[in-house]
């Protein structure tokens, strides 16, 4: 059985495991192309380091700062993959990315504090600011020719901006951000004092020709004021196990991070056991990523081409991420009811792009997850063109 078959599938087990608006959230004739998760099951090798830590029957507290070979493996997937220099003394783990995020919008802004978010983009960039007493200001991420356009971007800097939000990898845009952005976001953080935070989760899965590069390879002491979060789930699918970190290029910022993380007592960190499973990802499950995005580009390839050949429906394919943000504007309904309608009418469930979930600037899209096997794809594209059919006849 190869890893990525539709054999490989493990319906039963989705149905009582799969959260988040998937398979145990939606009925059993529904076929949820919802949430970020993969539906297939992680390499071995992870399950295998979990049962052997565990063997021994000891589950004790771990170094308040993480286990030193996680913070190591960490370092040098950082280094090796990404062309990241930081060091393991610069490495937090915890329990996810999610929470890194809120993690750096507490340690850095203050009540009143703005904070420029993209719009669209994922909704834990607004929470995490807005749980930090601060103020999202959205700025909207417009595609010109293949490219998120930047020129307005300084003119929503105020006198209470602190931090810009960068999200790269971009979910929902699936944007690769070239060298001459993140020189822009970079150096408007160096004019204006402005703390970055920057988000990678999504930098291991690039599917299309362009590399991805992070704004750290801008230079480390440029990049002192960047505070970076980094997450399993995507790249291994390990959601589950809440497995994280944050990182930064500057002694004194990780002490305040460390501050705020509450990891110095017992309120704060990771478990053990994401700790050995997030080290056995990055050791020993590398293969198993690497063959995931040969199928994620077959899939992706294939569910574009079908996409736009359905009437009223248009969307372009990701240069990273396996989401596709798809523009339903013709159909002239809301993203929610069209979302509603492909549930009820073609047992199809999407993420629609609300402003709860991705802000104002995701009016008139919805999110597809493409992260399955071809077959449950293609069913569930079949049902995609289904509803759209039966909606075109209601013009």
């Amino acid at each position: 059985m190869a890893l990525f078959d539709n054999e490989s599938v493990n319906l039963p087990a989705l149905r009582k495991k799969a959260y988040n608006y998937r398979w145990a959230e939606v009925e059993e004739d529904v076929i949820p192309l919802t949430a970020a998760d993969p539906d297939f099951p992680v390499a071995r090798e992870i399950p295998e380091a979990i049962v052997e830590y565990v063997e021994d029957g000891y589950f004790s507290y771990t170094p308040k700062l993480g286990l030193p070979s996680f913070r190591e493996a960490i370092a040098r997937h950082l280094r090796e993959q990404k062309g990241e220099e930081i060091s393991p003394e610069l490495v937090l783990p915890i329990d996810s990315a999610a929470r890194g995020m809120y993690v750096i919008a507490q340690t850095v802004l203050s009540p009143g504090d703005e904070a420029i978010v993209f719009d669209p983009v994922d909704y834990l960039f607004k929470n995490a600011v807005l749980a930090a007493g601060g103020v999202p200001v959205f700025f909207p991420t417009k595609v010109r020719d293949g490219r998120v356009d930047f020129s307005g971007l300084e003119q929503y800097i105020t006198p209470k901006t602190r931090m810009i939000c960068l999200c790269n990898p971009h979910n929902p845009l699936g944007k690769v951000y070239p060298r001459e952005d993140l020189e822009l976001i970079l150096s408007l953080s160096e004019r204006y004092d402005l703390w970055i935070m920057n988000d990678e989760i999504w930098s291991d899965i690039i599917l299309g020709e362009t590399p991805f590069l992070s704004i750290l390879s801008l230079g480390a002491e440029r990049n002192r004021r960047t505070l970076s979060v980094y997450g399993f789930s995507k790249a291994y699918g390990v959601a589950g196990l809440r497995i994280g970190a944050i990182y930064c290029t500057d002694g004194e910022v990780f002490r305040r991070i460390l501050d705020t993380s509450g990891v110095l007592t017992t309120a704060g960190g990771i478990s053990s056991l994401s700790q050995v499973a997030g080290t056995a990802c990055l050791d020993k499950a590398r293969y198993w990523t690497e063959a995931f995005l040969e199928h994620l580009r077959g899939n992706c390839a294939y569910a574009v081409e079908r996409i736009n050949k359905m009437p009223l429906l248009s969307t372009t394919a990701p240069e990273a991420t396996y989401l596709l943000w798809i523009d339903i504007r013709e159909t002239g309904m809301t993203n929610t009811g069209f979302v509603e309608w492909m549930k009820q009418e073609a047992r199809l469930a999407l993420v629609a792009g609300s402003e709860t979930m991705f802000g104002p600037g995701g009016a008139g899209f919805v999110r597809l997850c493409f992260a399955t096997s071809r077959e449950i794809l293609k069913e569930g594209l079949d049902r995609l063109e289904k509803g759209i059919l039966l909606l075109k006849d209601r013009f």
